[in-house]
């Protein structure tokens, strides 16, 4: 499947990956991931494309009304749970959770939380990673270039402001499938 997979992102889309390409090979066990931006649908096979090209097991989270039928059950099979979005709940401290126990353990989450275009962006991935104490892994959703482009690893300081400007520098000028939600 790996061949295929290459063959499809490198081959077939003409996608490439830069930057820190050794991060599905090095001691980085558990991490919060981010792709951004998050534009379109198309985003969801390039990740899984892009996790098969690198080798790299990786989890994700989406609205709990997609895991019917058919689609919940490939979802499933791909690495997603099911994330109940009902107000009142501490999803930080549940998803965080998710880190104990585990030898590996990297979840893909999208830092604005939709694929509209958003000025902000949501802090829970920022939270849950400080919370679990692992770093964040930044991979582009650069659609205009065909690239992933992946930083290597990212610690959380605990000022929010500063690392999110840092976080958000590295996605400058980076277009997604549908660029005015870029």
């Amino acid at each position: 499947m790996r061949f295929l997979a290459k063959f499809i992102y490198h081959t077939v889309l003409g996608w490439k990956v830069t930057g820190n390409d050794t991060f599905s090979r090095d001691s980085i066990k558990k991490a919060v991931i981010i792709a951004a931006p998050h534009t379109s649908w198309h985003d969801f096979y390039i990740g899984l494309l892009l996790r098969k090209v690198v080798n790299l097991k990786c989890h994700f989270i989406a609205k709990r009304e997609l895991f019917v039928g058919p689609l919940g059950w490939y979802l499933k099979s791909v690495g997603g749970s099911p994330l109940d979005r009902t107000s009142g709940q501490n999803k930080v401290d549940a998803i965080a959770a998710l880190f104990e126990g585990k030898e590996e353990f990297r979840l893909a989450l999208s830092p604005e939380g939709t694929r509209n275009k958003v000025t902000t962006w949501k802090t829970g991935f920022y939270y849950i990673a400080l919370k679990a104490k692992v770093p964040i892994i930044m991979f582009t959703l650069d659609f205009q270039n065909k690239r992933n482009h992946v930083s290597n690893p990212f610690f959380p300081s605990g000022n929010i402001e500063k690392d999110l400007k840092i976080m958000r520098d590295f996605y400058d000028g980076v277009i997604g499938k549908i660029p005015e939600y870029s």
